[in-house]
């Protein structure tokens, strides 16, 4: 008789605590999900030629981790393909910006320019990925490339323009150029400094010179994170 009594009342406390276990976690405010970010891109976004902790993306995640954006508050998706043109990524847009993107790094055009392809082209690739981003109130950083005289100084003339000028006519968050980071602070070009920084290809950056081009994007990459919370 004595053991059933004890054993009532251990049921009923077990109960009260349940009661108050799920009314405590009740109380708590929800935890907010964290932002998606994708960077789309090409090679340089992939991170051609490294091992995968020395890529862009994962570098940069550790680069807002060490100013401040905790991991639990943000998830940073790969979406790079090596070898993409803005066609390529134009192609391949709509399925990429899925319900749960919160934001973009927008950085294509580097295999536009090796091939030499027209700008008008590039640009128009570049704004459909742009409108499919803002169909989806989803804040874009545009990061632009410094174009080359190989074809000729109109062609780099319209290479250079169409980035700035795409971010002003859709009112995207802009970094002039990807490979900033490498110049050094008065804007000019050390050939010797930026050479150790790149693969035997001239072409990709190894470790280090990823880590100087995260630095160099990191606080745009911040403002997205800003804008991206904001339009929540």
């Amino acid at each position: 008789m004595k053991y059933g009594i004890l054993k009532g009342a251990n049921k009923a406390f077990v109960s009260i605590a349940l009661i108050f276990i799920l009314l405590g976690t009740l109380a708590l405010p929800a935890r907010a999900n964290p932002l998606t970010v994708v960077a789309f891109g090409d090679s340089l976004t992939q991170g051609y030629g490294l091992r995968s902790d020395d890529g862009f993306v994962p570098q940069l995640a550790q680069w807002l981790y060490d100013n401040g954006v905790q991991s639990s508050e943000l998830r940073l998706i790969n979406a790079g393909v090596s070898g993409d043109t803005t066609a390529g990524g134009a192609a391949r847009i709509e399925w990429t910006l899925t319900e749960d993107v919160d934001a973009m790094i927008l950085a294509l055009g580097g295999n536009d320019l090796l091939r030499g392809i027209d700008p008008a082209i590039s640009r128009a690739n570049l704004e459909r990925i742009i409108q499919a981003a803002n169909a989806r109130a989803v804040p874009v950083l545009l990061v632009g490339l410094v174009g080359t005289s190989n074809y000729g100084p109109e062609y780099k003339a319209e290479f250079d323009k169409m980035y700035p000028e795409l971010s002003a006519q859709h009112s995207t968050l802009y970094a002039q150029d990807f490979f900033a980071g490498l110049l050094e602070a008065d804007g000019t070009v050390d050939r010797d400094a930026v050479r150790a920084r790149m693969q035997a290809d001239g072409i990709h950056p190894n470790r280090e010179g990823v880590r100087d081009i995260v630095r160099g994007l990191g606080p745009s990459v911040l403002e997205l994170i800003d804008r991206a919370r904001n339009a929540r």
